[in-house]
C-alpha cells in the first residue's frame, strides 16, 4: 500500500469513492425521516438528538475513510473488497436507525458502525505494514485508537437508560475525534488539497440532493391529498434555498486554502455541521409540508423554523469554514452572517416564511456577487479543475 502522492495531477474522486458516498445517503435519509417524524409528532428534542447522534456515525466514517483514500488509496482487490464492507457497514446501520429513534435502541447501528470502523482498522494495518519510521507509527496509531474506541461503542449498545446513552455518546464521539489528533502528532499523513476539496464538495451535492428528493416526496403525497396552492411557496422557497445553497458553497476553490495541518482539520471536523444542516432542510421542507396539509399538530412558526434554522445554520457555517477565507473587504465578510439572522428572522412570517427565506438566500447571492465575487479564473468555481 504505497502513499499517494500530495502533489500528484489531475487527482479526481474514484468510481468507487462515488458509489461510497450514494450508499452513505441512504443512512442520510433514514436520519432525515426520522427527524421529520419527531418534528411532526412534537417531539423535537427527542428528534434533533436522535438525528445528531446518527449523523455523527455516518458522517464520521465517511470522513476517515475520505482522508485515509486521499492518503493510500491504491485501487487494488484488497482495498476495493474493504471498501465494499464498509458500505455494507453503513447499510447496516441505516437499516437500524429507525429502531434507535423510536425505541433508544442502537444495537443494529452500533453493529453498522463497528463493521464500517474495523474494516477501515484493515486499512490502517495495510499501510503501517508498507510504512517505516514516523509514518508506520502513525498507521499503528490510527488502527490501535480505532479499535479501542470500538470496544466502548460496543459498550455503548448495552446502556439502558436515554438519558444515560446520551452521555456516553458524548464521551465516546469526543474520544473518536481526538484519535487523528494523537496519531498524526509525530507525523502527519499526507493527502491530497484538490482530492479532499472535491470528495467534500461531492458529498454536500449528495446530501443537498437528497433534500430535493425529500422535498419532492413530500409535495407529492401532499398533492396525492388533495393539497392547496399553500404548496407553492414552500416548493418554490425549498428550491431557492437549495440552489442558493449551492452556489454558495462552490463559488470559491477552496482546495486553495487548505494547505496546513491545524486549518485542514478544521474545515474538515467543522463540515459535520454543514453536512447535518444541509440534510434537516429536506426534513424541515417535509414538516412544513405536512403542516399545510394538516398531518402536523405543531405551530405555524414551529413548521417555519424547521427550514429556516437548519437553512441559517447552513449558511452561517459555510461561512465560518469556507467562504470566509475568500472575502476580503468587511462588506463581503457581513453578507452570508446578516444573511443567516435574516433567514432566522423569515421564521415568524408565517405560511410564507419558506419563500422569504429562500428569496433572502438568492439575494445573498445577488449580493456577494455584486460585490466582487467572480465566477471564473482563480476566485470561482469555474476554475477547479
Amino acid at each position: 500500500m504505497i502513499r499517494r502522492d500530495p502533489r500528484e495531477e489531475h487527482r479526481v474522486a474514484t468510481p468507487l469513492e462515488l458509489l461510497f458516498d450514494l450508499c452513505f445517503v441512504v443512512a442520510v435519509a433514514q436520519a432525515g425521516t426520522r427527524l421529520e417524524h419527531a418534528l411532526v409528532e412534537g417531539h423535537a428534542a427527542h428528534g434533533i438528538a436522535g438525528y445528531a447522534m446518527i449523523f455523527f456515525a455516518v458522517w464520521w466514517a465517511w470522513m476517515n475513510f475520505t482522508w485515509f483514500a486521499s492518503a493510500y488509496d491504491t485501487d487494488d482487490v484488497p482495498y476495493r473488497l474493504t471498501t465494499l464492507l464498509q458500505i455494507a457497514g453503513v447499510l447496516i446501520l441505516a437499516a437500524g436507525v429507525s429502531r434507535a429513534f423510536d425505541r433508544s435502541d442502537f444495537s443494529i447501528v452500533v453493529v453498522g458502525y463497528v463493521v464500517m470502523r474495523l474494516a477501515l482498522t484493515t486499512q490502517w494495518l495495510r499501510a503501517a505494514r508498507a510504512e517505516r519510521g514516523a509514518a508506520r507509527t502513525t498507521a499503528l496509531r490510527y488502527a490501535f485508537g480505532v479499535v479501542l474506541v470500538q470496544v466502548g461503542w460496543v459498550a455503548f449498545g448495552f446502556v439502558p437508560h436515554h438519558d444515560m446513552q446520551a452521555w456516553v455518546f458524548v464521551l465516546l464521539a469526543a474520544v473518536e475525534l481526538a484519535v487523528p489528533v494523537v496519531a498524526e502528532r509525530p507525523n502527519a499523513t499526507s493527502w491530497h488539497p484538490h482530492h479532499i476539496a472535491e470528495r467534500y464538495g461531492l458529498f454536500t451535492l449528495i446530501v443537498l440532493g437528497e433534500t430535493v428528493a425529500a422535498a419532492t416526496v413530500a409535495v407529492q403525497r401532499a398533492l396525492d391529498r388533495g393539497g392547496s396552492t399553500e404548496l407553492l411557496p414552500i416548493a418554490a422557497g425549498g428550491l431557492l434555498l437549495v440552489f442558493s445553497a449551492y452556489w454558495t458553497y462552490f463559488v470559491v476553490p477552496i482546495h486553495e486554502h487548505l494547505r496546513g495541518g491545524r486549518s485542514a482539520f478544521l474545515w474538515g471536523y467543522g463540515h459535520y455541521l454543514v453536512f447535518a444542516t444541509a440534510a434537516a432542510i429536506g426534513a424541515g421542507l417535509q414538516v412544513a409540508i405536512a403542516h399545510v396539509v394538516g398531518d402536523a399538530h405543531i405551530s405555524t412558526t414551529t413548521a417555519a423554523a424547521s427550514v429556516t434554522v437548519p437553512a441559517a445554520g447552513f449558511v452561517f457555517f459555510t461561512w465560518l469554514l469556507h467562504a470566509r477565507h475568500f472575502k476580503r473587504s468587511l462588506g463581503q465578510q457581513a453578507v452570508l452572517p446578516l444573511t443567516a439572522l435574516a433567514m432566522m428572522a423569515c421564521t415568524f412570517a408565517g405560511s410564507w416564511a419558506v419563500l422569504c427565506a429562500g428569496a433572502v438566500a438568492a439575494l445573498s447571492v445577488a449580493v456577494s456577487l455584486s460585490l466582487g465575487h467572480r465566477i471564473g479564473g482563480s476566485e470561482g468555481v469555474m476554475g477547479m479543475r
